[in-house]
């Protein structure tokens, strides 16, 4: 079902935005929820500087360059997230006109 897929996505971006902000990226990219924001920063509609930044960041992680970056990033895996909630809320706003017409 299509909101268990956001409710996922959702959940996992929101794990990396957590981990990051906290200095943890490391330990975000070990993690099942890197794979996951990895999947979205492929098929989701991003600026290709900021699809480029969070390709970067997931392949490279905490390394040489990370610092400066992490904010940027952040910022990035918010939009995302913001993005899918909006998306959620359309699907089961969607989901319930459609049960209240049958």
């Amino acid at each position: 079902k299509a909101s268990g897929d956001y409710k996922t996505n959702i959940a996992a971006t929101g794990k990396a935005i957590d981990l990051i902000s906290k200095g943890a990226g490391g330990s975000f990219l070990q993690s099942n929820a890197a794979a996951v924001v990895r999947t979205l920063t492929i098929n989701m509609d991003l600026s290709s500087v900021d699809r480029d930044m969070m390709s970067s960041f997931l392949s490279e992680g905490q390394g040489e360059g990370y610092a400066p970056q992490s904010g940027q990033i952040t910022g990035i895996l918010k939009q995302m997230k913001d993005t899918m909630e909006a998306d959620l809320a359309d699907v089961t706003a969607a989901g319930a006109a459609a049960k209240d017409q049958s």
